[in-house]
């Protein structure tokens, strides 16, 4: 007898800037070949080493604000002088694939894809959604320092808004207080795990 299928999800990870986040999802999708990350679209020029398509879809503004007009974007915004954003056809495709998906997004785009999940028959049913946090601004500060790629003020900025961002942990299905890489791992698996057999989203096998 065929085993019926798990229900596929559409994960949703925020996180202050430095909390982390970014290796939780490398690390996630590494353990699960069945998760594919959304690429996620970008006006910004293309780092070294970045292929289009591959880290990101890189769009000219004029693309970029056709795609916005036209309804395309799950989600976007404006970050540093560059846009960003989610094609809501990147996410329905890898779901109807059979394959659930991860999304790195800040807070104001989770709050959008909230939103415009709750009113989408395909997307809320999948979607789960995690505020990373780290255990205090104190950490947060020294995690940004030692990354030593910010300057005094950038680093002060990212406190700035970091402060904004926490107070909406409320909002999100699970908070998860960041420990070590490989505890946070943990913690999200067993999110991905119990997700699946939540009542609403499980079938139970015919007897």
């Amino acid at each position: 007898m065929a085993e019926t299928p798990l229900p596929r999800l559409l994960v949703v990870i925020s996180a202050p800037s430095g909390a982390g986040k970014t290796t939780v999802c490398q690390q996630l999708l590494a353990t699960r070949p069945d998760m594919l990350r959304a690429i996620t679209c970008t006006t910004r020029n293309p780092r070294v080493g970045e292929q289009n398509g591959v880290d990101y879809h890189f769009l000219d503004a004029a693309d970029f604000l056709r795609r916005v007009e036209a309804g395309n974007f799950l989600e976007h915004a404006n970050v540093y002088g560059h846009s960003y954003g989610t094609l809501k056809s990147e996410v329905l495709e890898k779901l109807r694939a059979g394959r659930d998906v991860l999304l790195n997004v800040d807070v104001q785009g989770a709050a959008t894809i909230r939103a415009k999940a709750a009113e989408d028959p395909e997307l809320k049913p999948a979607l789960v959604s995690v505020f990373l946090t780290p255990p205090s601004l104190a950490v947060l500060e020294e995690r940004l320092r030692k990354r030593n790629t910010d300057s005094e003020e950038v680093i002060q900025r990212r406190l700035g808004v970091a402060r904004q961002e926490l107070a909406q942990w409320k909002h999100f299905d699970y908070l998860l207080v960041s420990g070590t890489i490989p505890e946070d791992l943990r913690r999200m698996q067993v999110i991905v795990e119990a997700e699946k057999m939540r009542r609403e989203r499980a079938q139970a096998p015919e007897f």
